[in-house]
């Protein structure tokens, strides 16, 4: 989002943001050489038969006949903007065994690693162009692991690598076998028309089906999924199978959920079924001119009002005031602001403060920056009559240090101690307490590939920062709407990447928050999905607030695949996800500059 001051400014970080993410390799000893009884498990290592086997992202890989190392062929990976040619390959390895992972290869940087080892992740590079060049790495594997990724990559902004005779020598993977019958279903939340299931993860699975009274109605990739288009006051019974390129397992022991009450479905926050959220610029103009709160027109649901910031980035000591009249003529005064306010609530509005923007970095890097916040908000809150907060920390307000890789667990200081001050806002105001977040895409569905410092160092500690944070409060979360503007691309859960614009961008993005994802690839970390009543999605009102602006007719088609599974193109959702909440805004008065086109779009696609 945009913070104070009378020039125009975009929301979020730039999109060139996204390739700082990538980890930097580290050179690795050779490993000792395997034994004779050891055999080559790669499929197709010399690319003989052309890409048969091998995965790689956004259509940078090709097989060439010149230049090779041996035989006829080769690979040549091609870097282009925010994609580093990676390639890659499911092995099917033994668990506890030794293997060595080796590669001739032409061009720097040329990356070698594995990954899903069940132990330590490996990878290897060459830093010299010129001559082909031997990289090897080793590896053991863990106790449960039958499979692992091997993968080779270039860098941003390079030339053509190549590579080629690629082998993973070591015993001979198991035959892959159906997968055991999950475990532990349970429900993790219930409203009028949804039912969100999780369950443990099963060894082997690459995905779960979810059957309802016998009859399949949901997949996913991890071991979490919701169940939308319910009927209220209803009990329903649940199983979920695993599966794998063998097949599926048998269907789980049942569990039985009956759905609450009609409703908004928004619990004793009471959203309409589908909100409209867009910030106000109350404490500046920036271009688009000053918007009172008593003319916001009541198409909006939820105003949040943009921004209180920090008296200085580490103090928590959060700050707001209405926009100075030499920079808003028209600013009503403050009794009269207050007034509109209570007038909104009252038409069933919700009013909130939304905390940091592009500028107001806010670090809570102590207790005590940790208590001033819930100080300070407090005081705003309570001076104004608002409904609740909205967080949006942009920039370097979050981070992750070096070694807090689970987002189950986060120890980063300014990490635990947000999660600690926004539990004692919510315990202070109760049930009925709105809170929402508005995090880049940075922070978020970039977390799939990479989270902060990532298993080496050298990634960028904001990538995926936000998880913990949404994790730790998704009891406490009234709505989740991710930024998907001033964003570079991003790989969805088809790993293809996608840029901002278009319906493809928001589709993907979203089906990510309510699927459910492994963090940086990692299985066993599954960040569970969102109730879709949860979710709404951020757009910028008009092409003057923000790159990735995107017309009503593909936010309509979004709409439609997510909604009712129409109109998807070539992303296919893991779910139909009929509760989505709405649409969020970056902001009620850039729409207001705009001649209101986002919001009437809004209220004709559902009718209001």
């Amino acid at each position: 989002m945009e913070s104070t001051g009378p020039t125009v400014r975009f929301s979020g970080l730039l999109a060139t943001c996204t390739a700082a993410v990538l980890a930097a390799g580290a050179l690795v000893a050779t490993a000792p050489a395997a034994s004779a009884a050891d055999v080559d498990v790669a499929r197709n290592g010399g690319f003989e038969a052309g890409l048969d086997g091998w995965s790689c992202t956004a259509g940078s890989g090709s097989v060439v006949s010149t230049p090779v190392y041996g035989g006829t062929k080769a690979l040549k990976g091609t870097p282009a903007g925010n994609d580093n040619a990676k390639c890659s390959q499911a092995v099917t390895v033994k668990p506890n065994s030794r293997y060595t992972l080796s590669a001739w290869v032409q061009g720097s940087p040329v990356y070698l690693g594995a990954t899903g080892t069940g132990t330590t992740d490996v990878s290897t590079w060459t830093q010299s162009t010129g001559a082909w060049k031997q990289l090897t790495t080793s590896f053991t594997t863990g106790p449960s692991t039958t499979s692992v990724s091997v993968y080779t990559h270039g860098w941003y902004g390079t030339p053509a690598h190549y590579v080629d005779d690629l082998t993973l020598v070591g015993p001979g993977g198991d035959p892959v076998v159906v997968p055991a019958v999950p475990a532990g279903l349970r429900t993790t939340a219930i409203t009028s028309s949804s039912v969100a299931l999780s369950w443990n993860a099963v060894s082997g699975a690459t995905g779960y089906n979810v059957y309802r009274g016998g009859t399949k109605v949901a997949s996913a990739t991890g071991p979490s999924a919701t169940v939308t288009g319910l009927t209220a006051s209803t009990a329903y019974s649940f199983q979920v199978t695993a599966t794998n390129a063998a097949g599926e397992s048998a269907k789980s022991a049942a569990v039985t959920a009956t759905t609450t009450a009609g409703g908004g479905g928004g619990g004793d926050t009471k959203l309409p079924a589908r909100a409209l959220v867009g910030y106000l610029h109350s404490s500046f103009a920036n271009g688009s001119g000053y918007t009172r709160m008593a003319d916001v027109p009541a198409s909006w649901d939820v105003i949040n009002l943009a921004f209180g910031e920090p008296t200085s980035v580490t103090s928590g000591d959060i700050r707001f005031s209405l926009c100075p009249v030499a920079e808003c003529p028209n600013v009503e005064s403050e009794a009269e602001f207050k007034a509109a306010i209570k007038a909104k609530q009252a038409a069933g509005k919700k009013v909130l403060i939304s905390i940091g923007g592009q500028n107001g970095q806010v670090q809570l890097a102590s207790t005590a920056a940790r208590d001033a916040f819930v100080t300070s908000v407090s005081k705003i809150i309570d001076t104004y009559g608002l409904d609740g907060l909205d967080i949006d920390f942009e920039g370097h307000s979050l981070s992750l240090n070096t070694g807090d890789t689970d987002f189950r667990a986060p120890t980063s200081p300014v990490i635990v101690n947000l999660i600690s001050a926004v539990k004692t806002l919510k315990a202070k105001y109760g049930s009925g307490f709105v809170l929402t977040m508005a995090p880049e895409t940075f922070f978020v569905q970039l977390g799939y590939q990479f989270y902060g410092s990532g298993p080496w160092g050298g990634q960028d500690p904001r990538a995926g920062a936000y998880l913990p944070v949404i994790h730790a409060l998704r009891d406490d979360l009234t709505l989740l709407h991710v930024q998907d503007y001033n964003s570079g691309p991003i790989m969805g859960l088809d790993n293809q990447y996608h840029s901002m614009g278009g319906a493809d961008f928001h589709i993907a993005m979203t089906d990510m928050l309510l699927a459910g994802f492994p963090v940086a690839g990692n299985t066993s970390r599954v960040f569970p999905g969102l109730r879709p009543d949860q979710v709404a999605i951020g757009l910028p009102a008009s092409t003057q607030a923000g790159n990735g602006h995107t017309s009503p007719a593909e936010v309509n088609k979004a709409l439609n695949c997510l909604i009712k599974k129409a109109d998807c193109g070539s992303y296919q959702t893991h779910g139909t996800w009929t509760d989505l909440r709405g649409l969020m805004t970056w902001s009620i008065n850039w729409d207001r500059f705009n001649n209101w086109e986002f919001s009437r779009n809004f209220n004709s696609y559902f009718g209001r």
